[in-house]
């Protein structure tokens, strides 16, 4: 099992605006894609010096050849739609291998 691992440190500014496009149209849409089983979005508990909300999103997926796909079918697309928030976030992205699960 895999997980997609998206942070994203949102301005205060547009930041419920943007909570709630991620909770009803991103995360529904990503799911959609059909490479994803799930997704949980988390509030990472830090104060940035640069200001802003830090979130953690985690789509799981059940093979690193899905989440190729994902790249290849679907990544452009998607970050594509974030575009409303242009100049207002910053995000990486992490690829995690779950080992254990208990």
């Amino acid at each position: 099992m895999y997980i997609y691992n998206v942070t994203i440190n949102i301005q205060e500014d547009v930041h419920d605006e943007w909570v709630e496009w991620m909770k009803t149209r991103h995360i529904p849409e990503m799911l959609n894609t059909g490479k994803f089983q799930k997704a949980l979005m988390t509030r990472v508990m830090v104060n940035e010096e640069m200001g802003g909300v830090t979130y953690s999103v985690q789509y799981t997926t059940g093979s690193r050849e899905m989440l190729q796909k994902y790249y290849e079918e679907d990544a452009p697309h998607m970050r594509a739609k974030s575009a409303a928030f242009e100049g207002k976030f910053v995000a990486f992205r992490t690829e995690l291998e779950v080992i254990s699960e208990q």
